[in-house]
């Protein structure tokens, strides 16, 4: 039965370029998202701009910019990025959509009725000049764990500051005022009343998660639950559509990962569709989250708590596909070291599907991963070059001939093809897409090894028919090589579907039934020297 699949990619946050570590997060969503479509599920893929929040208020004042310039410069800059890359997002929205806006404000308001979100008094850092409340991204200290000066959220060393030492040795980051401790009230979202929920969510769905979602969370039902504020003394944001909040705005983590649900209910309501078949709980529905390993709690706790929190029997998550840290050239990306790459950047000097290929065929799935222009190179021209265009080449490009006719497949090859199928199937709904990408990458390597067994150039002049038969399994082998990868590298598929006259929408077997004319066939891949 044909499943109604939900990926959900992070939504980045508009506030500086798309670097390589979001790329490795969220590129397992469009793999995701490509192979379903084949394998005839329907699929509403969606992600989003994260608008709101402090360090884009913080970013405008500097530019002496509206924060909404701000969000709405990076958030075409982010849709371009994501189009250069290919992403087949069915609604890339943004947190400042008049629509998720009013449905994320119904939905908090239902959590609200629901008592699942109460008001609570707490002591937050204050600055008597500024006269108003403090976010830790408003406050610099020296830190505490390695003595340098750091924003409060957390330092290049990784420490991040408990609220009692932001309180003690904060200072207001505008005016450089040291803080003073004063109560504050704002509405929190009562985890400790949920976790009961979540330890049972934990229970039935984390078998079909990465190990670091299972471990990171684990960790923190075991901690202990704490309740968290939903509200923020800021003026960019989400009203409250609470009495008495009307001051405030919504915390941005509550409404980005809301943002999933709002997202698919427009695009639903767009295309004529039942959301509640996608978004409610049924046997036919699945559900992905795909994000980096700083954002593995919001989506593993938060956002289940808030779908339950509803008691409208929302769908939870089904699969957490949570990567690990990206480091370039062996050092962990860093603002204050400035080793950030871009996407836009690397995409300028690499085509698209190389790219694609490589984050997903040496992607952090379970430990960190590294990018460095020679590692990139080296699989480039070994993977792409000398095994999958070379076998290609050889094939399409065979020196005397105009077409390749209709023979007899070989046995084994058939056998090859399908077992592949399965395999590459089985590892991704696993979530093991480099394992995936290397079983389809050794069809490549089958397909040479068989071409050079068969020795073509020989029997070319000596045996007609089975010289024909051999480049006939050979084209064979080309087809289903670019139905495989088309969720991995779409481009190049593209132009072998032309070549060949393919239909690559579908996750099965191809077996050329015509004759098929080869005419200005180009090389794929160029060698990176």
């Amino acid at each position: 039965m044909n499943r109604n699949v939900v990926i959900g990619g992070a939504w980045p946050y508009a506030n500086s370029s798309l670097h390589l570590g979001h790329l490795v997060a969220l590129l397992p969503g469009d793999f995701l998202a490509r192979y379903h479509r084949k394998m005839g599920d329907r699929v509403i893929y969606v992600s989003g701009t994260d608008c709101h929040g402090t360090p884009i208020t913080i970013r405008a004042k500097k530019e002496n910019k509206k924060p909404k310039e701000i969000s709405n410069y990076y958030h075409e800059e982010f849709s371009r990025t994501f189009d250069q890359m290919n992403f087949s997002y069915d609604l890339y929205t943004q947190t400042e959509d008049n629509y998720h806006k009013e449905k994320v404000q119904e939905i908090f308001r239902t959590i609200y009725d629901n008592n699942y979100i109460a008001e609570k008094e707490e002591n937050q850092p204050y600055c008597p000049k500024c006269n108003k409340f403090l976010a830790d991204r408003e406050l610099v200290l020296t830190c505490p764990q390695c003595g340098n000066e750091t924003k409060g959220e957390e330092c290049d060393c990784g420490y991040t500051p408990s609220m009692e030492e932001l309180i003690k040795y904060g200072k207001c980051q505008e005016c450089g005022t040291k803080v003073i401790d004063k109560p504050n009230n704002n509405l929190y979202l009562l985890l400790s009343k949920l976790q009961p929920v979540i330890e049972k969510f934990y229970e039935e769905k984390s078998d079909g998660w990465r190990k670091n979602s299972q471990n990171e969370t684990l960790k923190y039902l075991k901690q202990g639950l704490i309740d968290r504020a939903v509200t923020r003394d800021l003026e960019w944001g989400v009203d409250i559509p609470v009495d008495g909040y009307e001051n405030k705005k919504m915390y941005v983590w509550i409404d980005a990962v809301l943002g999933y649900t709002t997202a698919v209910m427009k695009y639903c309501e767009e295309h004529n569709l039942n959301y509640d078949d996608f978004l409610k709980e049924n046997d036919n529905a699945l559900m992905y989250m795909v994000h980096g390993k700083d954002n593995i709690i919001f989506h593993s706790i938060i956002l289940p708590a808030l779908l339950y929190s509803m008691k409208s029997n929302m769908k939870l998550p089904d699969k957490m596909v949570s990567c690990e840290y990206l480091n370039i050239n062996f050092e962990k990306i860093s603002k204050s070291k400035g080793n950030g790459i871009t996407i836009l950047d690397l995409a300028e000097q690499y085509s698209i599907d190389s790219i694609r290929y490589f984050f997903l065929s040496n992607g952090p799935e379970k430990k960190d991963g590294n990018f460095s222009a020679q590692e990139f190179k080296m699989v480039h021209n070994s993977d792409l070059v000398n095994k999958y265009g070379n076998f290609i080449n050889r094939t399409l490009k065979f020196r005397g001939i105009e077409e390749i006719k209709v023979g007899e497949i070989d046995k084994d090859i058939d056998a090859k093809i399908s077992e592949t199928y399965k395999n590459v199937s089985e590892d991704i709904e696993s979530l093991e897409f480099r394992k995936a990408t290397e079983e389809i990458i050794n069809l490549a390597e089958y397909g040479n090894k068989y071409y050079d067994d068969k020795k073509p150039w020989v029997l070319f002049k000596e045996n007609e028919k089975e010289f024909n038969n051999v480049m006939y399994n050979c084209a064979n082998i080309i087809a289903n090589l670019a139905n495989l990868f088309e969720p991995v590298m779409p481009d190049t598929s593209n132009k072998i579907k032309e070549y060949l006259k393919l239909d690559l929408s579908k996750w099965e077997k191809i077996t050329i039934k015509e004759t098929i004319k080869l005419n200005d066939i180009m090389p794929l891949f160029d060698r990176i020297k």
